[in-house]
């Protein structure tokens, strides 16, 4: 354990974390993401037992967003037509506006096959147990000023 550093960043995220230079981007994955198709070229992270919202809170503690670019955050569109709650996304959204200056217009959605395309580009994939669909989100690191 260490001091003031939230519990749910393990050794293993944290040293991820760490390793991803500016630009690097990181997903945080609901648990019907395909995780492991989509890592297979870089890292998955399984935190299995929890959901995203907690991983979320806790890597913005710690994790600059790029601040180069206007939306270093992305979030799976909704299907058009597909009715699923996407609540969860105000939930993001006030978490980001708690850890970010800019607040929470730097938020993109991406259209589900183009996200995917960036999460097989992504340094790290964590795999959650979050059952909320279109919960997944892509984190663009910036720099420690």
């Amino acid at each position: 354990m260490l001091k003031g550093i939230s519990p749910m960043l393990s050794p293993e995220l944290l040293k991820v974390l760490c390793e991803m230079g500016h630009s690097d981007t990181i997903v945080i994955a609901d648990g019907n993401f395909p995780a492991q198709s989509m890592g297979k070229n870089g890292i998955v992270l399984r935190m299995d037992g929890h959901g995203v919202p907690e991983i979320l809170e806790a890597i913005l503690q710690v994790f600059p967003l790029d601040q180069y670019v206007e939306r270093p955050v992305s979030l799976m569109e909704r299907v058009p037509g597909d009715q699923a709650d996407v609540s969860i996304w105000k939930t993001y959204e006030a978490m980001i506006e708690k850890a970010e200056p800019r607040g929470a217009g730097v938020i993109q959605k991406l259209e589900r096959f183009a996200f995917y395309e960036e999460a097989k580009k992504a340094y790290a994939i964590i795999a959650t147990s979050e059952t909320s669909q279109y919960a997944n989100l892509i984190l663009q690191k910036g720099c420690v000023l």
